[in-house]
């Protein structure tokens, strides 16, 4: 299962949502969670302009914005916003956390 988590300024994904080679529903859930992810860091850090500390490697990603302009946290909001109808479609392969 991939697990999002997302707080004030930033999210963690972590983990595979196949199950095996031939999970097509698992692989469409990766693709798309891991598009929206790359499309979110990249619009914060390449079109806005803001910093942030990110980390991508072996399907895992997390972003962490540095003072975040208004744009960025709408950037934020709109991921979330996207994983969370995700999950509600593949609520086996996917899980979105908010941490206080």
């Amino acid at each position: 299962m991939t697990k999002a988590k997302f707080w004030d300024y930033g999210f963690k994904i972590e983990g595979h949502s196949t199950k095996d080679a031939f999970d097509d529903d698992g692989r469409l859930v990766c693709a798309a969670v891991s598009s929206a992810a790359y499309m979110a860091a990249n619009t914060i850090t390449e079109i806005i302009g803001d910093s942030a500390e990110i980390k991508a490697e072996d399907g895992d990603m997390y972003l962490n914005a540095k003072e975040p302009s208004d744009k960025t946290k709408a950037v934020l909001k709109g991921l979330k916003l996207h994983l969370s109808e995700l999950q509600k479609q593949y609520g086996k392969r996917l899980s979105v956390i908010t941490e206080v």
